[in-house]
Parts: C-alpha cells; sequence; structure tokens
C-alpha cells in the first residue's frame, strides 16, 4: 500500500548535501544503528555492528564511520565509551530518505475494518471516532489521538502561529468557548509578520461569524476594491500622469507614476495615489487573509513528528504519527493517529495510521 508521507518541517540543522551523499557503507551502518535503537533502545558498538554488516568491515573501520556520522550530527554517544544512539535528526533522516514501509498484514487489515464498522452503532460521531482511536491505541501500544473540525462553529478568536518555515498553527476559539487547533500549511518566504496581520485583520471582523461567511464576505470586498482600484487607475492613465509597467518574473505590474511636476497641480490626482497606495496594501492583506484560510481546509498526507519537532504537544522525547481524513467533499475534517516513544516501530504504524484514518473517512461518508 502506498502510503503518502507529508514530509513537510524544519530544514535540517546540516549540510543537506553531505546526507544525500553518504555512501552505501555509512548508510548501511547508520540504518543498522538505527533499527537497533528501535528494536532495543541500546547503544550499539562497533565490534557489534561489524558483525551486523553485510559487508567485511573491521571495528576500527566501523567507528572511523561513526565518528562521520556523528559529525554530521545523525548520532551521538550517550556517555564515554559507549555505543551510538540516533540523534532526533538521525531518526528525521532515517524517516524521510531510509525508511522502507511495511503493509499492513489481511489480519490487522480485517480487525480494523471490523471495529471501525462496529463502531458505527455509535449514536454520534464523536463515539465513533472515540472508538476507531481506542481500537488504534491497542494496535499500536502507543497513546491514540484525534481532533475533529467543526466548520460551523461561530467564532470568537482567531490566531495564526508559525510551527516551521511553511506550517502554521490556526488556533480558533468560538463563542461557545470551544477551542480548536488546525495544523495549516504556509507559503513559502511568508513572514510572521503576515501571520499576526491575519489573525488582527481576521479579530476585527469574525465574531460571530463561521469561517466560510467570513471568507464569503472578505472576497467580496477584496473584488469592489479591485474594481475601484481599476477605476482610479485607469483615470490617471488617462490623463497620462500614469503607466503599468511589464510583469516581472514572479512579481506583479507595478503603476509607474509619471510627470511629478504635474501631479502638484492635481490635487484630486493626489487623493487617487494616495487612494490607490491604500487599496494596494489592502488588496495583499486581503489576499494573504483568505489565502489562509483556504490553506485551513487543505493538506494530504501522514505526518510524523519526531521528539522536539513535535510542538504542538510540546513532548520532547515522544514522536506522533497522524493522518486526516476526509468529508463527502473531501474536504479535511479531522486527525487521527497516535503518539508514543521515539522509539515507534514507524514502518509498522505509519500504514496502520493511514489505513485507519481511510476507513474512517469512508464511514463518515456514509453516515
Amino acid at each position: 500500500m502506498a502510503v503518502p508521507i507529508d514530509h513537510a518541517r524544519e530544514s535540517f540543522q546540516t549540510d543537506a548535501s553531505a546526507l544525500a551523499n553518504l555512501s552505501e557503507r555509512s548508510r548501511e551502518i547508520f540504518r543498522r544503528i538505527v533499527e537497533s535503537y528501535l528494536e532495543r533502545g541500546e547503544p550499539v558498538g562497533s565490534r557489534h555492528l561489524s558483525r551486523l554488516l553485510p559487508m567485511a568491515l573491521s571495528p576500527a573501520s566501523v567507528r572511523n564511520v561513526m565518528q562521520d556520522l556523528e559529525e554530521l550530527g545523525l548520532i551521538y554517544a550517550p556517555h564515554t565509551s559507549a555505543g551510538r544512539l540516533p540523534t532526533e535528526l538521525g531518526l528525521r533522516f532515517f524517516v524521510d530518505a531510509l525508511l522502507e514501509l511495511g503493509d499492513i498484514g489481511k489480519d490487522e487489515r480485517e480487525r480494523i475494518d471490523a471495529q471501525v464498522k462496529a463502531a458505527s452503532h455509535e449514536p454520534t460521531m464523536e463515539g465513533v471516532l472515540g472508538e476507531a482511536v481506542t481500537m488504534l491505541s491497542g494496535l499500536t501500544r502507543s497513546a491514540g489521538i484525534v481532533v475533529t473540525s467543526k466548520d460551523n462553529i461561530r467564532l470568537k478568536h482567531i490566531e495564526f502561529l508559525q510551527l516551521e518555515p511553511e506550517r502554521g498553527l490556526a488556533i480558533l476559539v468560538g463563542e461557545d468557548g470551544s477551542v480548536e487547533n488546525r495544523i495549516v500549511p504556509i507559503p513559502h518566504g511568508l513572514p510572521p509578520s503576515a501571520l499576526i496581520e491575519a489573525g488582527n485583520y481576521l479579530n476585527a471582523r469574525i465574531r460571530g461569524r463561521t469561517l466560510t461567511e467570513v471568507k464569503i464576505e472578505i472576497e467580496a470586498s477584496r473584488q469592489a476594491a479591485e474594481s475601484e482600484l481599476g477605476e482610479l487607475t485607469t483615470r490617471l492613465i488617462a490623463t497620462g500622469l500614469a503607466s503599468w509597467s511589464e510583469y516581472a518574473a514572479g512579481h506583479a505590474p507595478q503603476l509607474i507614476v509619471r510627470g511629478q511636476a504635474n501631479l502638484l497641480e492635481d490635487l484630486n490626482a493626489i487623493e487617487d495615489l494616495e487612494r490607490i497606495r491604500l487599496l494596494f496594501a489592502d488588496l495583499e492583506t486581503k489576499k494573504d487573509v483568505i489565502d489562509l484560510l483556504s490553506r485551513a481546509e487543505g493538506g494530504e498526507g501522514v505526518r510524523i513528528f519526531i521528539g522536539s519537532e513535535n510542538k504542538l504537544f510540546s513532548l520532547s522525547g515522544s514522536s506522533m504519527i497522524a493522518a486526516p481524513f476526509h468529508d463527502p467533499q473531501q474536504r479535511i475534517v479531522g486527525v487521527l493517529g497516535v503518539i508514543g516513544p521515539t522509539r515507534l516501530n514507524y514502518a509498522r504504524i505509519v500504514p496502520m495510521v493511514a489505513y485507519t484514518s481511510k476507513v474512517v473517512a469512508r464511514l463518515m461518508q456514509g453516515r
């Protein structure tokens, strides 16, 4: 079963090209260190590794490779004269580059299908999800988690926080006192100040409305502003006081003002230019806000947090594997998954979480 994995995260804090160019020998030694840690949770030494490897290497040669891996930040020694353990960076590299995902066995697949189907008799969707995540917790021997979305919640406050360069957290506070957190993708290069500005803009307009209602209102306002901007710029261009520049790569066209001396004699033109400047700024804000609201509805794939990447829960010693599930319109309406130690059996649990999310989604779409 092909399992899409969402690899969005902070960049490796080391030379990415050095990781990509690791020799086959270095990768094999690193793989053995990680697999030993995931299986037993103990450091592994060079002498033991030399006996495990498919190629003939002396303990001294293994130690030299381990030193290189340590300098890259992939492994570390928990104390002097000990073997080596993977770092959080090492685990991330293993999951992204070396992990070979297993498949769910027929018995586990049938068990998931049967237990989710049995849960369908629960009177509420919350009951169904509770049973499903309890089942997943038992299968993986980890703590199960589930978060559901409520698109019809009437909001009192909204806030956006940046978790990673291209990943943020939308915090929705409802008028009923409920709080909902949604992981949202963020456009590359969007500054944190834009998230603060978007939150401030929304909080001035959002009280008592749903996300959908606010999005429709802002879109209508944006179209009205674009119409006014078109009228003002057309007037200035017709009088020869301004012109549009050509499109530049990656940039929108710009209004070039001409005949500045003439502007001093035309107070209406000065007022139009100031209004144009304000409209440009307003449209940019609306564009960012609408984009963030739209992104809150998107996303795909299994998400893996390792150690300190798990900022949402502040569990630096844990890992989380989570997958979204969708409604009939293919909108993400919730996330389910598990939290456990960094020694989670990723190869087994990732496809299990992915499959469970699909079974739950099918059940929701049939209710």
